[in-house]
């Protein structure tokens, strides 16, 4: 099937007589007949679902849904793409352990891994995703568990060089982690590129609607755990919390990662999505290919009028052919990238914030890739409390703006930053 196919039919397939919609399981628990049927599913010796907390099968139908979206051979639905990036990480590594990092990602996932994985004895170091080649095998150390990046990041928009960076980690052993929120899988396929695990805040253009906070881990069931048995010996050793199961002998390659993710860390931190959440995923994820196309189209005509705007100082947008990620964008996005644009209104600070309350139709809001256009101006919202010397070195400066693109009629949105940029 095409990606706008499955879309639609992916995950689920109703038998005679069932649901046509995935259907909402909104139970903790599930009855069994023997305590021997429930204790083969604590042993993993059969499939099925006993307590929300680790599985649910709504939220199963969805994650295969993404899995197949995505290429992969297994998913799992986290509470949030900050779970899902934390747990992507820490399924690999623990304390003493090392992880390689592109600077450029959310805000969120840098304080995660720089601030409070580091407090669990987890080292980072963070490269520029355009460092030299040298500076890239610098980094490596031998206790070095994996690389992370983002396809598009949020909000440099820096387009990563999935394949440089697969290459540099699978020479030395390890899997490449790439968050694809911005891109989505209609946009770009990471593991065609290289890359084994793939991480999303389904809260962005999965859900699209504002409704529904949530993450998603997707294996590539690529990666060979046991070529490299040292290094993961959470995978490759037996497991004595969980009655000394091998994930890598026992699931293989497509299903040792999902397991141990599932059966460990979501059953000791339970950072579940709930079944509803799911279901609303769904629902965003049935017209995700629609919407990626409308955002992709609408904001490549944002950004082409914005550049060409004398009040507008700078644009930055990888679908301009004047953006340093152009070719790179073409490259892995050929299609279209995201809706994201960050920009600056000659001015300053003060002109950005008079443009920013003449808006009309953009509505000022924290959030970001969803059906509806929307606006934030970091220097005078998340990042008030720094001064604008602490802006620059930060890399936000007190004139940009980031816009998120929606999917209204394009002709609306240009008016909208035609009437507000004129107060200017």
């Amino acid at each position: 099937m095409k990606l706008e196919t499955k879309c639609i039919q992916a995950g689920y397939e109703p038998k005679n007589g069932e649901s046509r919609m995935i259907p909402i399981v909104q139970s903790t628990t599930f009855k069994y007949d023997t305590s021997e049927d429930m204790g083969k599913l604590f042993d993993l010796e059969a499939s099925g679902y006993f307590y929300t907390r680790l599985q649910n099968p709504t939220n199963d139908y969805v994650a295969a849904k993404i899995a197949a979206l995505e290429g992969g051979t297994a998913a799992m639905l986290t509470s949030s793409g900050q779970a899902a990036s934390f747990f992507s990480v820490f399924n690999l590594a623990s304390a003493g352990d090392h992880v390689v990092s592109s600077t450029a990602i959310y805000g969120g996932t840098y304080n995660l891994f720089h601030v409070t994985m580091a407090r669990m004895g987890i080292e980072f170091t963070f490269v520029d995703p355009d460092c030299s080649d040298e500076e890239l095998e610098a980094a490596f150390r031998p206790n070095t568990k994996c690389v992370f990046g983002e396809t598009i990041a949020n909000p440099a928009l820096t387009v990563f060089d999935i394949e440089r960076f697969a290459k540099a980690a699978h020479s030395h052993g390890v899997p490449l982690i790439i968050d694809n929120t911005f891109a989505t899988p209609i946009n770009c396929r990471p593991f065609e590129w290289g890359a084994d695990i793939v991480t999303h805040s389904t809260t962005k253009y999965m859900d699209g609607h504002d409704a529904t906070v949530g993450g998603v881990i997707v294996d590539s069931g690529k990666f060979d755990w046991m070529a490299h048995k040292d290094k993961f010996p959470g995978l490759t050793t037996p497991d004595e919390s969980y009655h000394g199961v091998t994930y890598a002998e026992r699931f293989g390659k497509e299903g040792a990662f999902i397991t141990k993710a599932t059966a460990q860390l979501m059953r000791d931190l339970g950072s579940i999505q709930a079944p509803m959440n799911a279901y609303f995923l769904n629902l965003g994820l049935e017209s995700l290919a629609v919407r990626m196309e409308r955002h992709c189209a609408n904001a490549q005509k944002a950004a082409e009028y914005l550049e060409a705007h004398d009040k507008v100082a700078w644009v930055n947008y990888p679908g301009l052919p004047s953006n340093k990620y152009y070719e790179r964008a073409k490259k892995y996005m050929p299609n279209g990238t995201c809706g994201v644009i960050s920009f600056g209104v000659k001015g300053g600070r003060k002109a950005a914030e008079l443009f920013m309350s003449k808006l009309k139709i953009a509505m000022i809001a924290t959030h970001v890739a969803d059906a509806h256009t929307c606006v934030l101006h970091p220097a005078s919202s998340t990042h008030r409390q720094m001064s604008d010397e602490e802006l620059v070195a930060a890399g936000v400066g007190p004139d940009l703006i980031r816009l998120s693109v929606g999917i209204e009629n394009i002709d609306d949105i240009l008016a909208d930053l035609e009437q507000a940029l004129a107060e200017i």
